[in-house]
């Protein structure tokens, strides 16, 4: 409704839905694509080198004919953006005054100090062009006739917004609420979901596991007693090891909904071929070895392996240049018949995060992955890290589930573990660490990871533990 009161954004939100309306059909070849992002890119540096305090020192060996005449191929030769120099910088790095801005959020802070992330009418329209043109046909799938729920935090936090604005471009009513909410909570949340009922839920894995796990303490089953067809989930690591599990606790769809960052904003989204695809005409994407910058080369399977660096191409509140997300992911091109014609990516784990196993570097997903492949039904989990005597790394997970329903479940995954990390693994059932059930929008590691070779004092679960046949 506010476009209509505002010609720019009504003007920009028209030429975006082309855009990508075109994109998504093959209207764009490599060519198209390409001039675009080289001319998005020279406008955005020219905008942040005149506007941002940071960027102005940052970019101050850039000369405004090096800007003209950069390619995309030229873009090592610029310098990056870390999560440091956001912390740092604070309002120096935005490009707009705040009061240009139509809201203000932050990060977190869970990793350090908060970031402002104000954002204008330009930004959210670019963003959420993004996951309006990718979400039509994943939510199309389940009808036209859908309630969705959006349960997220909305202090300072875009999650609420966001969600709600896509799902209203789409036509689909929105029920906000945050069951860690004093207003809310989770027993009006279920009954809410019960009522209306609510068919779609926006939120992360560790609400959607919460969320069951309070409608089973209230005598309900998810899978018979609410309506859900589809989750959409994010805000966490997610292997498809857990999705599947959640989809089985409510007898629904689970789908990655979106990998995105309260800074760098949408980076990639759910399409209907089930793939987190980019966003190739909002930003310029790199994957660089995190210890030698340099860009990595696709393996024999087309994946380029490492970590992260992301170039807003639109003009807002804060574009970032050449950002080290910090983040490892697994990209690679889209093959004939993608959803969307942009490279699909796995996001794997923070680069500080991977864990060093009996010799074996293993990323957060691909440990979840390998670890719970062959449980399903759990309400919760939790992966502790211990070294034995003499000096050996030792894995245990805690699941909150029914100990017989999956007691032949555990050999075969300690076999799994021993297998692909040399790593002896036990499996216990009981009540996972108080970090698991916050419900923040916290990193993975930190949410399930308890890692006693750095913090001894690290307090574990309380579970019964039933020693694997594989040690």
């Amino acid at each position: 409704m506010f476009t209509q009161y505002d010609p720019e954004s009504a003007a920009l939100t028209n030429e975006l839905r082309s855009q990508f309306d075109a994109f998504i059909a093959g209207g764009w070849d490599a060519d198209m694509l390409a001039s675009h992002q080289t001319r998005r890119l020279r406008e955005v540096l020219t905008y942040v080198r005149a506007n941002s305090p940071f960027y102005r020192e940052r970019l101050a060996g850039i000369t405004g004919a090096d800007v003209s005449a950069l390619r995309i191929e030229d873009l090592p030769s610029v310098p990056f953006t870390t999560k440091d120099d956001l912390r740092k910088a604070q309002l120096d790095i935005l490009s707009r005054p705040v009061s240009d801005a139509w809201v203000f959020y932050e990060t977190t802070g869970t990793t350090g100090a908060a970031t402002p992330c104000p954002r204008t009418n330009g930004d959210t329209i670019h963003n959420n062009t993004v996951l309006t043109a990718y979400y039509r046909d994943v939510l199309a799938a389940h009808g036209g006739d859908q309630v969705i729920g959006i349960s997220g935090p909305t202090e300072l936090h875009a999650t609420g917004d966001t969600f709600g604005d896509v799902c209203r471009n789409l036509g689909h009513a929105v029920a906000k609420m945050w069951p860690h909410s004093p207003v809310i909570g989770f027993e009006r949340a279920l009954e809410v979901m019960r009522l209306l009922p609510v068919t779609g839920l926006f939120c992360t894995p560790g609400m959607a596991m919460r969320l069951a796990q309070k409608a089973v303490e209230e005598g309900l089953d998810p899978r018979r007693d609410f309506s859900l067809d589809v989750l959409m989930l994010t805000g966490e690591l997610m292997s498809p090891s857990l999705l599947e599990n959640i989809g089985v606790l409510w007898g629904a769809e689970a789908r990655n909904a979106l990998y995105a960052s309260q800074e760098a904003s949408v980076l990639a989204a759910a399409t209907s071929d089930g793939a987190l695809r980019t966003a190739p005409l909002i930003n310029l994407y790199e994957v660089i070895d995190p210890e030698t910058l340099e860009p990595v080369r696709p393996d024999t399977d087309g994946v380029r392996y490492g970590e992260l660096v992301v170039t807003n191409l639109y003009s807002g509140a804060k574009p970032l240049i050449r950002y080290r997300t910090g983040d490892m992911v697994r990209m690679t091109d889209p093959a004939p018949g993608a959803a969307v014609p942009a490279p699909a990516v796995e996001a794997v784990g923070r680069v500080r995060d991977r864990l060093l196993l009996n010799g074996h570097l293993v990323n957060g997903y691909d440990l979840e992955d390998l670890l719970l492949r062959r449980f399903r039904g759990y309400q919760d989990y939790q992966i502790t890290v211990a070294r034995d005597e003499r000096g050996r790394d030792l894995l245990s997970l805690t699941l909150k589930a029914d100990p017989d329903l999956h007691r032949d479940d555990i050999g075969p995954a300690a076999g799994d573990c021993l297998d692909a990390l040399d790593t002896p693994l036990t499996v216990g059932f009981g009540t996972p660490g108080p970090i698991t059930s916050t419900g923040a929008m916290v990193s993975w590691k930190a949410a399930r990871v308890v890692d006693l070779r750095t913090d001894p004092s690290a307090e574990n679960s309380s579970a019964e533990c039933i020693a694997a046949t594989r040690a």
